[in-house]
This record gives C-alpha cells, structure tokens and sequence, in this order.
C-alpha cells in the first residue's frame, strides 16, 4: 500500500511551456524561473514579431522559443498568456499537435493547462480536453505593464477549473509567494469587472484629476506630483480604517453649495463633470452623508 503524501509537503515542480510573449509572459516566465521551474519553450505566433518577442524572452529565461505546431511539448504544464480571443484558437492548435504526437504513438509530458484570463472560464481550453489535458484558469489580481516590476508576495489568484489543475495551480502560486482562492465558473465575469476595478480604471480616474487640475491651473505633471500624498494618505486609511472612516469632503458634511460650485465650473470640463457626479451618487448609496436628499436632488439636474 502506497504512503500519502503527508499534508503541505511539496511535490516536484512541473516542466512549464509559456503560450505567449508579452507583459504577463514576461513577467511570469521569470517569476517562474526564479522560483525554481524549469520553462522549455516560449510558444509563439508564427509571425516575425512574435517570433522576435519568443527569442527575447527565451533568452531570458532558458528555453526554446517555437510555434504551435513547431514545438517539441516537453513539459508538464501549459500556461496561456495571450489575449482572451486568442485563448481558444491558441488551445485547438496545440491540441490538434497534442493528439497528432499521440497517434504515432510518442508519449506526451503535457499534462495539464492553465490560462490567465481574469473574465473567461476554463472551458476556453476545451479544446485540450480531448487530448487528456487537466485545465484550469489562474488570475493573479495584480497589474503587469512594461517598465514596472511587480512583486507577487501575497498577490491574489482566483484559480478555477478542474481540480487536478487547480491543484497544480496552487501548488505554483505558493511558490510564487502568492495566495489563491477559488473562484467558481459563473463568477468569473462579476470577479472581473472588480479587478478592472482596482486598477485599469482606477488610472482612468487618475487621468480625470489631471484634467480637473488644469481648471485649477495645474500642468498634468504637477498634478500627479501634488495628489499622490493625499492618494497614498487616503489609501492608507481605506486598509487601516475601513471605508466610512476614511471619507471626507464636503459630502460627509453635506455641504450642497460646494458641491454646486465643483459642478457649476466642471462644466467646462464635462467629462470630468460626469466622473465627479458618478462618483458623488455612489457616495450618497453607500457612506455616510449629509443633506443626503439636497445632493441627490443636486446631482440629478
């Protein structure tokens, strides 16, 4: 009779092949390697750009760079880090190599398959399915863009999918000094306007008190140097305080003709305008305001 494994102990770090070459490849390819995997190939594109993306990163980190159906597959784990309409077309291709090196009777290492699609389900590596592949998806909750290099300690990922793969999942996420929860299927959508959330449209908001500072006679680069320490203040109380006790402003003091000077000169700024009152409703449904029925009236003309 085989002895179990005793809980927490680690098992061998599979062989990962990276579908992909940009931000996210890049950056997880190396986060890999530095935890100790062993990536084999960088998939790519049969194009020159993505070929040339392939050899850089390649390089990077010790691997192969080849295409879908140039690839040796010698690994354990697949992991796509394409854009999400490429994730199926991406999955039927290696698939259809899976089960071509299957019919001539070469054994496959590949084993399992994730993807970093925040909003798609595992279902998108369907297509993997039928050669045999456990899949599952893994999004980490975090922002990946050139020039910046973001470490992943205590970095949520949502993992869901199959339970073979999303153990696999986990196993690497703790050692990329992660935290992982599952995430059911259906969520997946909700789970991903959050994320979208927290930051692609958090800098979109950025970007609208830069141009509300230039009615106050800011240059842009003044304004992003002169916000971030009330930002940095304001996101501090939110971790430590909570929501309610962070808020401030002439909402909380319900003060109704502040509110209507702000919207009286954002008129000339009516994007801005249209940000600052989004925003002010939201306020009025969820902290605690004054003259709650003023304002609401305030904010409906």
């Amino acid at each position: 009779m085989t002895a179990k494994k005793p809980r927490g102990e680690k098992i061998k770090k599979p062989s990962i092949a990276i579908v992909g070459a940009g931000s996210l490849a890049t950056f997880l390819a190396v986060a890999l390697r530095d935890a100790g995997f062993i990536i084999t190939e960088i998939v790519a594109r049969d194009s020159p750009p993505s070929l040339r993306r392939a050899r850089a990163l390649a390089a990077k980190v010790g691997a192969r760079a080849v295409t879908a159906r140039s690839g040796a597959l010698d690994f354990a784990l697949l992991w796509f880090c394409v854009p999400d309409r490429e994730i199926r077309r991406a999955a039927s291709v290696l698939s259809d190599h899976l089960l071509g090196r299957l019919l001539v009777g070469q054994k496959e290492l590949a084993r399992f398959a994730l993807h970093s699609s925040g909003a798609l389900s595992s279902r998108e590596l369907d297509p993997l399915r039928t050669a045999g592949v456990a899949v599952a998806s893994a999004h980490p909750l975090m922002t990946f863009v050139a020039g910046a290099h973001p470490s992943l300690r205590g970095v949520p990922f949502a993992i869901e999918g199959e339970d073979a793969a999303a153990r696999v999942a986990r196993q690497i996420v703790r050692e990329l000094g992660g935290e992982s929860f599952r995430l059911p299927a259906a969520r997946k959508a909700a789970y991903h306007a959050w994320a979208t959330m927290t930051s692609p449209l958090l800098v979109a908001f950025l970007v609208s008190l830069e141009e509300a500072a230039r009615g106050a006679g800011l240059t842009r680069e003044d304004a992003r140097r002169k916000s971030l320490p009330i930002i940095q203040q304001t996101l501090a109380n939110y971790s430590r305080l909570g929501p309610e006790q962070s808020f401030s402003g002439p909402l909380i003091r319900g003060d109704v003709q502040t509110v209507a000077k702000h919207l009286a000169v954002l008129k000339k700024h009516p994007r801005v305008r249209e940000v600052y009152m989004a925003l002010a409703r939201a306020a009025l449904g969820a902290l605690p305001v004054e003259n709650g029925d003023e304002l609401k009236r305030l904010l409906r003309d």
